[in-house]
C-alpha cells in the first residue's frame, strides 16, 4: 500500500487570526509585531507583497511597508484557533501530528473508504477549517513526510498539491535547495558555493562526499534529494518544558518593571502547565542585552510546581544573581524537568502552597471566562505588557 502522507499549513496564521476577528483589516497589510525593537512574528499575504516577512526586526518593516498595520501578539487568541484547527484533523485520523501552532502532519494512508480520495480528504479537511475557523489552509500529500511539507509550500495561499511517486524525481530534479526542508541560508551559502543550485545538483556527488563535507546533515540531504524520507506520524509527544519570553519596546535597567514582566510570565507560563496537568522542578532564567549577549541562569526546587507565585519567586530569585551588563532588550522564564499527576503531599506540606493552587485555580477560571484583564494580581495594577 502506498504510503499518503498530508502535510497542513495555516496560511499567515497569525495575520489571518487577526483579519478573520477585525473584518476591516481583510486586504490591508498586516504585521503581527509592534515593538520598535522586536521582531515580525507574521505576515499577511499584503504585507509580504513590501518584502516583510517573518523574523525581520520591525523597524525594518515599518520602512518597506510604512502603510502596514501593527499589531502586538496575541498568543493565547491563536492558541484558542489553534485548538480548534486540530481537533478538525483529529476527527479525519488519530494519526495527526501537531509540529507547531500552525502545522501538523496526518498519515492518510488507509481513509479512503471513509472520506474518498486523497484530494477529496484535502479538500473535505480544508472545508472544515474554514467552516470552524475562517481561516484557509494549504495541504501537501505525498509519499513521506518532507515531499508532503514541500507539496504544501507549493502553491501557497489555499494551495492543494499531491506528489505522486512518479512525480518525485521530476520535482525534486529542478527545486531550488533552498526550498528543500533542513536547508537553510547558510547551507544553502555553502551548497551553492559547490555548484549546488537546485536539489537534482545534489546527486552529481556520492553520498560519502557530502558525509565528509556535512556529516549526518550531508547524509540526510543526500537522502533527500533520492525522495527518500520518514512517513512516521507520532500523534503525541510529551513536552519538555514550558516558557515564554518578552523583547521590550525600548530596553531597560530597572529592576522593577523587569520584575513586572517576570510576573507576567510566571502567570502565562504557570496557567499553560495547570491546563496540560504538568507541574517542573527547573526554573530557568533568560537574559539577552541590549549588545545580544545573552545570559541564563537556572534552578533545581525540591518540589516540583506549577503555581504562579512558586515561578516567579524563584525566577525574582536567579535576576538577583545576575549582575546587568547594560541594558536589556529580553528576559524570559522557562519550566523543564517536567512531572505529571498529583502532588505529593506530607503530614507538614507548607498550607501556603495549597492555598496558592486555589488561587491559581479561581484565578484560571475567571480569565477563561471573562478574560484575561478581568481580574489581576495587585501588582500587576498599571502595567500593560
Amino acid at each position: 500500500m502506498i504510503r499518503r502522507i498530508l502535510h497542513i499549513d495555516m496560511d499567515a496564521f497569525y495575520a489571518s487570526v487577526e483579519q478573520g476577528d477585525r473584518p476591516e483589516l481583510k486586504g490591508k497589510p498586516v504585521v503581527i509585531g509592534r515593538a520598535q525593537r522586536g521582531v515580525v512574528s507574521a505576515a499577511s499575504y499584503e504585507a509580504r507583497n513590501f518584502g516583510v516577512h517573518s523574523g525581520m526586526p520591525v523597524f525594518q518593516a515599518r520602512k518597506l511597508c510604512p502603510q502596514g498595520i501593527f499589531l502586538p501578539v496575541r498568543m493565547r487568541r491563536y492558541q484558542e484557533v489553534s485548538r480548534r484547527v486540530m481537533m478538525v484533523l483529529s476527527e479525519f485520523t488519530p494519526l495527526m501530528e501537531q509540529v507547531s501552532i500552525d502545522e501538523a502532519y496526518l498519515d492518510i494512508t488507509g481513509i479512503e473508504s471513509l472520506y474518498g480520495p486523497p484530494e477529496m480528504v484535502a479538500r473535505k479537511i480544508k472545508e472544515s477549517i474554514r467552516a470552524q475557523t475562517g481561516l484557509a489552509c494549504s495541504v501537501g500529500i505525498a509519499p513521506n513526510r518532507f515531499l508532503a511539507k514541500i507539496a504544501s509550500e507549493l502553491h501557497k495561499p489555499d494551495g492543494l498539491t499531491i506528489i505522486e511517486e512518479a512525480q518525485v524525481a521530476p520535482l525534486l530534479d529542478v527545486l531550488p535547495i533552498r526550498k528543500l526542508p533542513g536547508v537553510g541560508d547558510k547551507m544553502a551559502e555553502t551548497l551553492r558555493g559547490l555548484g549546488v543550485n537546485v536539489v537534482g545538483d545534489i546527486l552529481k556527488f556520492a553520498p560519502e562526499f557530502w558525509v565528509k563535507r556535512l556529516g549526518k546533515s550531508g547524509a540526510q540531504i543526500y537522502e533527500r534529494a533520492q525522495g527518500k524520507g520518514s512517513c512516521e506520524v507520532f500523534p503525541y509527544r510529551e513536552p519538555k518544558s514550558f516558557g515564554a519570553e518578552d523583547t521590550f519596546p525600548q530596553d531597560t535597567d530597572d529592576r522593577e518593571e523587569l520584575k513586572h514582566w517576570l510576573l507576567h510570565q510566571a502567570e502565562s507560563v504557570g496557567a499553560d502547565l495547570r491546563k496540560k496537568g504538568y507541574r517542573g522542578r527547573t526554573i530557568t532564567l533568560k537574559i539577552k542585552h541590549s549588545d545580544f549577549r545573552v545570559k541564563t541562569r537556572s534552578r533545581t526546587l525540591a518540589d516540583a510546581t506549577c503555581t504562579t507565585r512558586s515561578l516567579y519567586d524563584g525566577a525574582v530569585q536567579l535576576l538577583g544573581e545576575v549582575k546587568l551588563a547594560g541594558k536589556v532588550r529580553l528576559i524570559g522564564i522557562s519550566v523543564s524537568n517536567l512531572v505529571t499527576g498529583p502532588r505529593q503531599t506530607t503530614v507538614f506540606a507548607d498550607r501556603s502552597v495549597k492555598k496558592q493552587e486555589l488561587l491559581d485555580s479561581a484565578l484560571d477560571e475567571i480569565q477563561h471566562r471573562f478574560g484575561r484583564k478581568a481580574i489581576q494580581r495587585g501588582r500587576h495594577v498599571g502595567f500593560e505588557p
